[in-house]
């Protein structure tokens, strides 16, 4: 079984575009998303999202987690007033949010490496990529940010 992983910290809103969320944090994203309602015409964007994105492959999720974070601790107190006005222009549409994507692949093909690994735990030769946790400091940080913490995982088996 191979393991597909990445995670990502967005802000998101249905009025405040990803450009002005950069301009106002003085900080460019790896990774905009503009979704629009399915309606017709005209038709209103849905989400605007903001994004900082860890996909380096045979990293542990923790460690992605951790590559994210050294990116935004410096700009920790003005993500956090972002996210209160976001949330306070609409609360069911605006925010923060750390997502965890990993798609568990019973295909073997060309993917990063396998979650059984037969090295033993600690060789720095085959992590295993199947646990993972959230230390105090990456709370603190999603605490401070109102950020919610989502995980989704997909058996593709």
């Amino acid at each position: 079984m191979r393991v597909h992983q990445y995670v990502y910290f967005a802000l998101f809103s249905r009025y405040t575009s990803a450009e002005e969320m950069a301009r106002w944090l003085g900080v460019e994203p790896d990774e905009v998303t503009v979704r629009g309602g399915r309606g017709a015409e005209p038709v209103r964007p849905v989400s605007h999202s903001w994004k900082i994105v860890c996909r380096e492959p045979d990293l542990r999720v923790d460690e992605q987690v951790s590559r994210v974070l050294d990116r935004l601790r410096p700009h920790t107190g003005r993500i956090a007033e972002l996210a209160g006005r976001l949330r306070a222009e609409d609360a069911e549409h605006g925010g923060a949010v750390f997502e965890v994507v990993r798609r568990l692949d019973g295909h073997e093909g060309n993917p990063p490496r396998s979650l059984s690994s037969t090295v033993d735990p600690g060789s720095p030769r085959e992590p295993n990529l199947l646990g993972w946790h959230l230390d105090l400091d990456v709370r603190c940080f999603l605490t401070a940010t109102g950020a919610a913490l989502d995980v989704d995982e997909y058996d593709m088996t």
